[in-house]
């Protein structure tokens, strides 16, 4: 039963990658533009940072387009959101609302890893350029 999915892998990581980075977004989406229920927060230069971080790196993770990189930078931040907003609160995430930063963190950093995958913009657009060996 281990890999009774197993030929789905790369289909179901394209799903993924692209429901995380949509979601990624429309956090983005409230801190700048005041979308999806949330209040614009262009004004604080730290929530403004994070608002395009979080709205175009989401869509570039979305798509698979310098997914790595994109996804490195969201991974780093979610981290930085950690330490600086919730860990006030207490360490665990449970007790500190933490929750969502630590599993985004940890999600974008196994994308990151795992770069953009065979259903993406990076492999329409760069496939006759020799990719990195990968280990499976």
């Amino acid at each position: 039963m281990d890999r009774y999915l197993g030929r789905y892998s790369e289909v179901t990581y394209a799903l993924f990658r692209f429901v995380s980075g949509v979601l990624f977004a429309c956090h983005g989406a409230q801190k700048l533009f005041g979308a999806l229920g949330g209040q614009q927060m262009t004004s604080n230069p730290l929530m403004l940072v994070g608002g395009i971080i979080e709205f175009f790196g989401g869509l570039l993770i979305a798509v698979g387009l310098f997914t790595g990189f994109a996804a490195f930078l969201a991974s780093g931040m979610m981290a930085v959101a950690y330490f600086m907003v919730h860990v006030k609160g207490g360490f665990w995430p449970i007790v500190n609302k933490g929750e969502p930063a630590v599993i985004y963190c940890f999600l974008f950093l196994y994308i990151a890893s795992r770069g953009s995958g065979p259903y993406s913009l990076d492999s329409m657009l760069f496939r006759g350029r020799p990719q990195p060996a990968t280990r499976r």
